[in-house]
């Protein structure tokens, strides 16, 4: 299945972590097809004094949504995280995974909703997203 990552963090050497989460995707998720470039913001939806570096990643994965999630959530541990923002309390990070797409698939359980509720009301994660499905569909056509 097709899927699409946004990847974030704001401690830390940021893009030593992510290219890290990315070779651990790689390894643990499916094949990486495509990596936008680096995107740096401000801290969304929390005060912070540490701006962001954010990426976007499209895998193709064998793994069913809730398996991806909990291999997203193995690797945010194994670098650093520890704890996911609940209720929107958002705060520093070394690592966040984020599930944005997967496939056409609409899913919404109390564990995983896709596609992302948020993503379109953030520019970190969708100028990221348009850049690799620009790259992907220029290479289809």
């Amino acid at each position: 299945m097709l899927v699409f990552l946004s990847l974030g963090a704001n401690l830390g050497n940021r893009e030593q972590t992510l290219q890290q989460a990315i070779d651990l995707l790689r390894a643990e998720v499916g094949t990486v097809l495509r990596t936008s470039s680096f995107f740096y913001s401000e801290p969304w939806g929390f005060a912070s004094e540490h701006t962001f570096c954010n990426l976007c990643v499209a895998i193709e994965t064998p793994l069913s949504p809730l398996d991806l999630l909990h291999a997203t959530q193995h690797i945010e541990q194994r670098l650093g995280r520890t704890h996911k923002s609940t209720h929107r309390d958002y705060q520093d990070r070394t690592i966040d995974i984020d599930i944005l797409l997967y496939g056409n698939e609409h899913i919404q359980t109390p564990e995983l909703t896709i596609p992302h509720p948020l993503m379109n009301e953030r520019d970190f994660v969708m100028t990221p997203l348009n850049e690799i499905l620009n790259s992907l569909n220029s290479k289809l056509s």
